[in-house]
This record gives structure tokens, C-alpha cells and sequence, in this order.
């Protein structure tokens, strides 16, 4: 088996989880990372034992280095992504993609055309009760489906925001639903289908001192008639569990994290029961008041599902025109609140 060589670009908070991921990941292995700010790679290569690169360019000129990681700021993911692409380096890129779709679009072009891979992050696909959730939408179970919509009530503190990124348009690229609740949107683009118009309003309200949201409510209507909410804020103390709804003229789930609180079905089968049970208790949490407080499994699985893809030739299911329509969703949704009229999907 092939051992795939990385580097991570970006040396903050969520590069540690990559560090832990690619250690976890049997074909992996961990080279080096570099940091504008050198003090804080440091941390990393103490840490991990492994080489300070002096910036990106010079990491994917590496002949070490077969894939990177970029762990930066959201608005500075599109100038490492596309110079490892041109020095033919793979991508694997944590949420979200960027913050505009033409710098995303840019990043995909780049990889296009060097026939590189570029991946996206979302560790929410690889939880075991959306696999079961995903079944049970793709199989019909819910009959006619009426209603799906995602509630991420987290708290961030002010302190949270005092950093040289967060909340801010230039690097963050929002604020509440850009970088918390993106995670919850790219649910509904797994197991929904497209999104047809929204309306939407946004707040600063209860971190005032930011540039960015901090609540965020939208209606929805998909493209197979059914209506939805998107409800995301960073200002709801102390934080309480991510929720996932649908329901339809033959079932509903209520999904709270990794579990679900209702799993009811008109066809009532056998292994539904098994379901309660194995999911009945509420796990998960992590995040809802502190961004630390996450495990790194679920970045693990995502790294091997790329390894994957990457060794079979098949494409990566979280693939750059994939990872994009999250981002095409907050866009929207701001624009809409911005100009206070509804957004209509082409």
C-alpha cells in the first residue's frame, strides 16, 4: 500500500484535527506544515515531530509532499490551493472552499487543468446516523417529503472574535453561517434536493463589534416542492445541539448530532427499532459553545475517503464542484437579506 506524504498550510486551531487525522489514517503520513506566523508551526512540528516548511510555495515544491492540507484563514485558501496545483500537488481543503464562488471556481480550474485532485472538508457526511439518514431519503421512506430544515444554536464568545479573522468579510467570508453553520447547509446539499429560492434575514446581534452575521434565518422552497429553514447563530448562550428535521406524508426524523430523537415511519420495519436503539442516546455536541471541543474521527474518515479516491481513480465524492454549493447557498442567502427580496436558484 501506497504511504500518501502530506503538509499542512496553516498552523491554527483546525490544523491540529489534520494533524490527528493524517496520524489516524493507516496510509498517511505527516511530513510538515509551515504558518505565516512561525511561533505557531512551531507548536506543530514540536508536537508531531516533523519538518517547519519556511511558507507554501516552498512546501509544494517539496518532493516530499504528494498532498496538502490548507488549514488557513477561508479567504486564503485559494493562492495555496492553486500553487500546489500548478507544482502538481493534491488538495485537500477545509471548509469552507472559499469565500466567493469565482475563487472557488479558480481553485477548481487549477486543479482541472494540472489533473490534480481537489477535495473538500465536511466531517458531518461521515457521521454513521447520516449514512442511516441517507438511506432512508434515497429509498423513498418518506413518502411525499414536505419539510427539511437545520437549526445550529451555538454561542461563541466575544473573545472568539477578537483574532484577526473571525467575523470578518475579507477572511472569513460571513460570520455565523459562513463558518459555524456551513456544516449543517452542506447536510441539505448531501441528502436534500437543490434548492429553488430563498428568502432570508440576517443580524449582528449579539456581537456587535464584528463586521459578519451572527444569526442568520431563511425559508426555503426545493426544487421538488418541498419548504424549509436554515437557522444559524453564534449569539445563543450557552450553546445548544445541532438539529436536523424532515418530514413527508410517510415519515419523520428528527436528528439531534449524531442521534435521532424521532425515527418514525408509516412502513414500519424490523430494523427501525434497531435504529432507536444504536442512535437513541444523544451523542456528539462538540461545538456548540467552544470550536475545540470537536474530535477528529470523522476529519479522519473524510482524509481516507480521498485516499480512496485518489488510489481507485474514482471521483472523490466531496469533490470541488461539491464542496461549492454550500457556499453558493450562504451567498444567496446573504444577498437576499442584503437586498430584502427572495433569491431564485438558475
Amino acid at each position: 500500500m501506497k504511504t500518501w506524504n502530506f503538509g499542512i498550510i496553516g498552523a491554527g486551531l483546525i490544523a491540529d484535527f489534520h494533524a490527528r487525522a493524517i496520524a489516524d489514517t493507516p496510509n498517511a503520513k505527516l511530513i510538515g506544515c509551515c504558518d505565516k506566523i512561525a511561533e505557531r508551526a512551531e507548536k506543530l512540528v514540536e508536537k508531531y515531530a516533523v519538518k517547519a516548511f519556511g511558507d507554501y510555495e516552498e512546501m509544494v515544491k517539496s518532493d516530499e509532499i504528494d498532498i496538502v492540507t490548507i488549514a488557513t484563514p477561508s479567504g486564503f485558501h485559494l493562492e495555496p490551493a492553486a500553487a500546489a496545483a500548478e507544482a502538481g500537488k493534491h488538495v485537500i481543503c477545509e471548509k469552507p472552499l472559499e469565500i466567493t464562488l469565482e475563487r472557488i471556481d479558480a481553485m477548481i480550474e487549477a486543479h482541472e487543468k494540472a489533473g490534480t485532485r481537489l477535495g473538500g472538508i465536511f466531517p458531518y457526511r461521515f457521521n454513521d446516523s447520516q449514512k442511516v439518514l441517507r438511506e432512508a431519503i434515497n429509498s423513498g421512506r418518506f413518502g411525499t417529503i414536505s419539510y427539511a430544515g437545520i437549526y445550529v444554536p451555538w454561542w461563541r464568545t466575544d473573545e472568539y472574535y477578537k483574532d484577526s479573522w473571525h467575523g470578518t468579510w475579507k477572511l472569513d467570508g460571513g460570520g455565523a453561517l459562513m463558518n459555524q453553520s456551513i456544516h449543517m447547509v452542506d447536510m441539505l446539499c448531501d441528502v436534500m434536493a437543490p434548492i429553488e429560492s430563498l428568502q432570508a434575514f440576517t443580524g449582528t446581534i449579539g456581537h456587535p463589534q464584528i463586521e459578519t452575521e451572527d444569526t442568520t434565518v431563511a425559508a426555503l422552497r426545493y426544487t421538488n416542492g418541498a419548504l424549509g429553514i436554515i437557522y444559524g447563530t453564534t449569539a445563543s448562550y450557552p450553546g445548544q445541539f445541532r438539529r436536523f428535521e424532515i418530514t413527508g406524508t410517510k415519515g419523520t426524523v428528527v436528528q439531534l448530532e449524531d442521534s435521532f430523537t424521532v425515527w418514525q415511519f408509516a412502513d414500519e420495519r424490523p430494523e427501525d427499532e434497531e435504529v432507536r436503539k444504536k442512535f437513541g442516546g444523544i451523542s456528539g455536541g462538540g461545538g456548540v459553545s467552544d470550536p475545540a471541543a470537536i474530535t477528529h474521527d470523522n476529519h479522519t474518515r473524510n482524509f481516507e475517503a480521498f485516499l480512496e479516491a485518489l488510489e481507485t481513480g474514482e471521483d472523490f465524492w466531496i469533490d470541488g464542484a461539491e464542496a461549492r454549493k454550500a457556499v453558493e447557498i450562504i451567498l444567496a442567502i446573504y444577498k437576499s437579506a442584503k437586498e430584502q427580496k427572495p433569491v431564485r436558484f438558475s
